[in-house]
């Protein structure tokens, strides 16, 4: 089940309308292509990320990693991430295109995305103030598979409507969802090889030999 959460502004999860799905067709085509490379159920892996295939929002689309529970730095990212915030983002936390107040929220919901794992939406408000117009936000943030095989990267889409206005323009959180991704575990996976959380796997028990009696017994030529 999806948990929903609302906050102030018109730009919350409420405004989800035809007009609004238009407005930011970059997320919907990002979550159709993340949809399309789901095998069997299985989350997809980063190497089947091929930017032909986001051709047409290749400049909204990001990739980061986790570097701690609730904190993920940009891997890859679009110019128009770049834009927003007046350098190269690469490198830097999500963290940083958000104002203090929502860093919180969005770490929190973060931790989720990697160990739910979950997708996550948000709607988003750029900052206000001088040579800073409003500014609509929508992302979405879409779990992958590392090269370990555990959903330690996500790939991600940042889409905006109105005027950029003077660098950085940072957002706060206007509403936000989160949707558990059901993970179908790979084909010829036994029970004892998932992961539980509750115990490591034990070894198993082989006997030892019985004290006082070598293995190995001399044998006399003369015998």
């Amino acid at each position: 089940m999806a948990l929903t959460y609302f906050g102030k502004g018109r730009g919350g999860a409420g405004g989800s309308s035809d007009m609004g799905q238009a407005k930011f067709a970059a997320i919907q085509e990002v979550r159709a292509y993340w949809e399309a490379l789901r095998e069997d159920g299985r989350l997809p892996r980063r190497d089947q990320i091929d930017p032909r295939g986001l051709s047409s929002a290749l400049e909204q689309v990001f990739l980061i990693e986790q570097i701690a529970p609730g904190q993920a730095r940009f891997r890859l990212a679009g110019m128009h991430l770049n834009d927003l915030m007046g350098m190269e983002v690469r490198g830097m936390p999500i963290t940083a295109l958000f104002e203090p107040a929502g860093r919180l929220r969005l770490s929190e919901a973060l931790e989720q995305v990697f160990a739910g794992p979950s997708v996550l939406d948000l709607w988003l408000e750029g900052e206000r103030g001088i040579g800073r117009p409003a500014l609509e936000g929508r992302m979405t943030i879409l779990p992958l598979l590392g090269h370990k095989g555990e959903p330690s990267l996500a790939l991600g889409c940042l889409a905006t409507m109105g005027t950029l206005g003077r660098a950085p323009r940072r957002f706060v959180i206007s509403g936000l969802v989160r949707e558990p991704v059901r993970v179908v575990a790979p084909v010829g996976t036994t029970p004892s090889l998932i992961k539980t959380g509750f115990a490591e796997a034990q070894a198993e028990f082989a006997p030892r030999p019985p004290r006082g009696k070598p293995n190995l017994r001399l044998v006399s030529s003369n015998d």
